[in-house]
């Protein structure tokens, strides 16, 4: 692993500790005589979990009874021990419900770990589950995703025609990513569009955009930013100092189609507009930690002369989520556009062994006054529909209601 990014343990939002429970099922295998004598040393020495609270012996039962008579039915068919502990590690994440509970053999741990650092080979989207059902939070900006006709909000019901029904996020993640040139058919369902229908993307390297700036000949100041990297904070600052040379006090931030990204670039982003030691977010660990505040770092630039809009919709997850619901509640801007995505939980990746990792959610974001983000998403101010018909026809009905709301003052 390489840098701080992939340190033992690391915080991403995006998108079970009892991993090592399962983990530690496989190294007591072999050594006991009996599957109720390996269960009771695993409750009892390894994990020190009273007896009579975990009953491991079906699991060790059915291990055995593979072990002696499982008969492979072709040769596609893995009975390879390790394999199986992997499935096992799997399944127990499964348990969970949790779409952002995931363990990664060798090979997905390292797919995941080159998603994170920004350049891999893809489609060039985002994706998570909603209601059970895997659904494009956004697709990048400039990445053949977007060129293709993938928008937010779409439902992927086949992966080449694999049904997706079933399949965690980062299982179905690795089936749309591949090497560079080849194609991916993705079978999806839209709304406002009867029937699902096929979009064919030809995958290539994905470099993930950051942020654009724009001087409307209105006087109206827009950033878009487009995920939260650890270069957005700079390049936000940057950006600023663009919109303080324009001579401009009206402001739009646009986090339409932001998936989200680095906690920290959010934290710093909102300390532009609020106080030093203002709450920007909460980490609610659900009792297993003392709940944790991200306060304003203070630099609060900007008087109460500053006009500012923030537009959101169903692609805007995670960090964009964090910053327009506390910009919003601690009332330094309106929000204008349609509900968040909902992702508000958070995930630690933690390596179990040098080839395996385990993606576990280990607390929830509450906005300042205390909303659940997970439950509903941030909801706009203003609301604007974004209708298939405005997106064919190129019409932008939010960006335009937000500039009505800032010509108005």
């Amino acid at each position: 692993m390489k840098g701080d990014m992939f340190a033992k343990y690391r915080k991403v939002i995006v998108w079970a500790i009892g991993l090592a429970l399962v983990f530690n099922l496989g190294f007591y295998f072999g050594n006991e005589s009996s599957a109720e004598s390996r269960a009771q040393g695993v409750a009892n020495t390894s994990l020190g979990i009273p007896q009579g609270v975990t009953d491991f012996s079906s699991f060790w039962k059915v291990w055995n009874i593979i072990d002696e008579k499982f008969v492979p039915t072709n040769d596609e068919v893995v009975a390879d021990s390790q394999e199986r502990m992997y499935g096992a590690i799997q399944g127990l994440a499964a348990s969970l419900g949790d779409p952002y509970t995931t363990f990664f053999p060798p090979v997905e741990s390292e797919m995941f770990e080159s998603t994170i650092r920004g350049n891999f080979g893809g489609v060039g989207m985002e994706v998570g589950m909603r209601d059970g059902v895997l659904t494009v939070i956004a697709p990048l900006k400039d990445t053949p995703a977007e060129k293709a006709g993938v928008r937010s909000g779409d439902i992927i019901i086949a992966i080449d025609d694999e049904l997706t029904q079933g399949s965690s996020v980062d299982e179905s993640v690795q089936k749309i990513r591949g090497e560079i040139g080849t194609k991916v058919i993705l079978t999806m369902m839209r709304e406002g569009v009867e029937e699902s229908f096929d979009v064919e993307i030809v995958r290539d390297t994905i470099n993930i955009p950051t942020l654009d700036t724009e001087l409307r000949p209105d006087g109206i100041f827009v950033i878009s930013l487009y995920n939260f990297s650890a270069q957005s904070a700079n390049l936000f600052r940057d950006a600023l100092d663009e919109f303080i040379d324009s001579g401009s006090k009206k402001l739009i931030l646009d986090l339409r189609g932001n998936p989200g990204g680095f906690l920290e670039a959010s934290v710093d982003i909102a300390s532009w507009f609020l106080p030093a030691g203002k709450v920007i977010v909460m980490e609610d660990f659900g009792g297993n930690d003392e709940n944790k505040q991200y306060r304003s770092k203070g630099y609060d630039v900007f008087d109460e002369t500053l006009d500012f809009v923030i537009l959101i919709d169903g692609g805007s997850a995670s960090a964009s989520e964090i910053l327009a619901g506390a910009l919003r509640e601690h009332g330094k801007a309106r929000l204008v556009g349609e509900t968040t995505f909902g992702k508000g939980s958070v995930q630690e990746l933690i390596d179990i062994t040098p080839d395996t990792s385990f993606k576990v959610t280990v607390a929830r974001w509450l906005t300042p006054k205390g909303n659940s983000i997970s439950k509903g998403g941030v909801t706009p101010d203003i609301e604007v529909p974004y209708s298939l018909e405005d997106f064919e026809e190129g019409r932008d009905p939010q960006m335009e209601k937000a500039v009505e709301v800032l010509l108005e003052e």
